[in-house]
């Protein structure tokens, strides 16, 4: 018998050493070290290896018919737009999100509604026994749903009965960090036991062209868990995010090789599970706060979906030797940036002053087409300067202080008149771009200067129309105004 060999394996990014350390160098992580058995069942001898010859296999060319990959519709419109368009035959797909985020509920509903409309699907739950996962299922009004389901761990006993009877449209895997293979000796959710068992399961879906989902733990700061090469095995890695305490859920696209990456889908959390959002800017502005300094609504575009949502800022003085920079749902190096062409070529001293800036419902932007709007709602707060209230606001804002188009101008416009708004705010040079029935009264504006006079002058008119407030006195945006 082969002797084991044993090895010392980060369990974040798999990296293997000779004897133990505090430190993984390849990651940074601390105390992240595991002793495993790499050796495996099947090691042979490098004498018997080196004697095996290489079979024939035929070259192809570049040209030749093409079809496009079949696929099987999900039943949500949500989950189809992220994968583009459905689910592809014998593909894997890797999804990733917080605890308690609704991974489980919305795999439950996809693979309800594929077992209604006549498909075969199947639930492994590694997690959760038999009797929580139809608990479940009767919360979300779909026990009677013909989904097939197991509580199994062992992945030769998952591939033998898969392999039973007709092949399966869709197959769950909940999740792969409990799933362990007799080809390895390591403890499971260690990543010598994720990687082969992935590899095992993997090699099933491409052989019986079942559609394999596969549910990942995620660490503490936001990534999947487990060895990065099982990310590169799958065909697809969907991250399943959203705040507790927000109601939204998105999920996002971070690779898939039959479908775009830029796309998302919005669902809401209710009670009877996850619901489907098809117009998300009517969520993220639902609660919108009229005429308040400091918000400005941005037209962003998210894949091919064009998105509204509201930025808020909040410039207040600093008693600090350094101000605070807070932002959430947005670039913190792209605020960074903003603020220093404020003051660079616009003459905003936010030295002195601390900034938040937040992106309202918890979405997260990362286009650059959001500088116009921030730098709005950050002059706006400074100034206390109401912006109108049916305005939206997009451009790039370049180191010179010019506003510099951006792409889909007509999506954005068309978007913004659907849902009422009036006037927009966009680059000069992308006037050309816009249709004749976007229906919306245009400013366009080609340096960030004159944007900043216009704020500064609303902020000044009011001031000066206002008269001085009293000491704790109630503020004047609380009081009844005369006439």
């Amino acid at each position: 018998m082969p002797k084991s060999a044993l090895s010392f394996v980060c369990q974040n990014c798999g990296a293997a050493y000779n004897r133990w350390q505090g430190k993984c160098d390849a990651c940074g992580e601390w105390n992240t070290l595991a002793e495993e058995d790499v050796s495996g069942a099947t090691t042979m001898p490098v004498s018997i290896r080196s004697k095996r010859k290489g079979r024939l296999f035929t070259l192809e060319t570049l040209t030749g018919k093409t079809q496009d990959a079949p696929r099987l519709s999900s039943g949500m419109t949500e989950l189809d737009r992220v994968t583009g368009g459905g689910f592809v035959r014998g593909s894997v797909l890797l999804v990733g999100g917080d605890p308690g985020i609704g991974k489980s509920t919305l795999l439950t509903q996809a693979t309800s509604l594929l077992a209604r409309a006549g498909h075969r699907a199947v639930y492994i739950s590694g997690e959760e026994a038999v009797a929580q996962v139809r608990l479940r299922a009767e919360r979300l009004g779909l026990a009677d749903a013909p989904v097939q389901l197991a509580a199994e761990t062992s992945v030769e006993d998952i591939v033998a009965t898969l392999s039973e009877g007709s092949v399966p449209r869709l197959v769950v895997i909940d999740s792969i960090q409990t799933m362990w293979t007799d080809t390895v000796e390591s403890a499971p959710g260690t990543v010598t036991q994720v990687r082969a068992s992935a590899q095992a399961l993997i090699r099933f879906a491409k052989k019986s062209g079942a559609a394999l989902i596969l549910v990942g733990h995620v660490t503490k700061d936001g990534q999947i868990a487990g060895p990065r090469v099982v990310e590169h095995m799958v065909d697809a890695v969907l991250s399943f995010e959203g705040e507790g305490s927000q109601q939204f859920r998105i999920l996002r696209a971070v690779k898939n090789r039959f479908g775009p990456t830029d796309e998302i889908g919005v669902f809401e959390m209710t009670g009877l599970g996850l619901r489907e959002v098809s117009n998300p800017s009517e969520l993220f502005l639902s609660e919108r706060d009229l005429g308040s300094p400091g918000t400005a609504v941005f037209a962003g575009i998210e894949g091919t979906r064009p998105v509204l949502v509201e930025l808020q800022a909040l410039v207040a003085p600093t008693s600090l030797g350094t101000p605070r920079r807070a932002v959430v749902g947005w670039d913190s190096s792209r605020l960074s940036m903003v603020l220093a062409v404020l003051e660079a070529h616009c003459g905003v001293k936010l030295s002195g002053h601390d900034v938040y800036f937040n992106v309202a419902g918890g979405l997260r932007i990362n286009e650059p087409a959001a500088d116009l709007a921030a730098a709005a709602a950050l002059v706006s707060s400074l100034t206390n300067a109401q912006l109108p209230t049916d305005a939206v606001y997009f451009g790039e804002i370049s180191l010179s202080g010019a506003v510099r188009p951006v792409a889909q101008t007509s999506a954005r416009l068309k978007e913004a008149a659907k849902l009422g708004f009036g006037r927009a705010v966009l680059p000069e040079s992308a006037r050309g771009d816009v249709g004749g029935d976007a229906g919306l009264s245009l400013n366009t504006v080609a340096g960030l200067t004159t944007l900043v006079a216009d704020i500064a002058a609303r902020g000044q008119s009011r001031s000066s129309k206002a008269t001085e407030p009293e000491k704790n006195a109630t503020p004047a945006r609380f009081r009844r105004q005369d006439g």
